[in-house]
């Protein structure tokens, strides 16, 4: 599935950094070189989680009519669409076409359900 990503600050790839090359000795200065590296590169990494909370994520929703909704058979228990004709749609009933009615479906496996 993909998703739509929105955000006002632009998202930049987090490069994973160049590490210090380690000397053949123990070195404190090499350990608070390597420490600071990898602290920068991980409140980077954090700063981009921090951008994508749930309220940046917009799953596509294709609309179909009813008479071309994909097989709920093939489409599998617990996938999701939506229609712009249905008829009377009731919350968990087979979906009808015939009406101008816009409704979230869902398939059951074997048909699709108004919800």
């Amino acid at each position: 599935m993909t998703y739509i990503i929105t955000s006002e600050t632009k998202l930049e790839k987090a490069a994973p950094p160049s590490l210090p090359l380690a000397p053949t000795a123990y070195d404190s200065r090499y350990q608070e070189q390597l420490n600071n590296v990898l602290r920068l590169f991980f409140n980077r990494l954090n700063n981009l989680f921090g951008q994508l909370d749930s309220s940046t994520l917009i799953p596509p929703t294709t609309v179909y009519t009813v008479a071309t909704l994909p097989s709920a058979v093939t489409s599998g228990v617990g996938a999701r669409s939506f229609v712009s004709d249905a008829l009377a749609p009731v919350f968990g009933s087979n979906v009808a076409a015939g009406g101008s009615v816009k409704s979230p479906v869902y398939s059951d496996g074997t048909n699709w359900k108004v919800g």
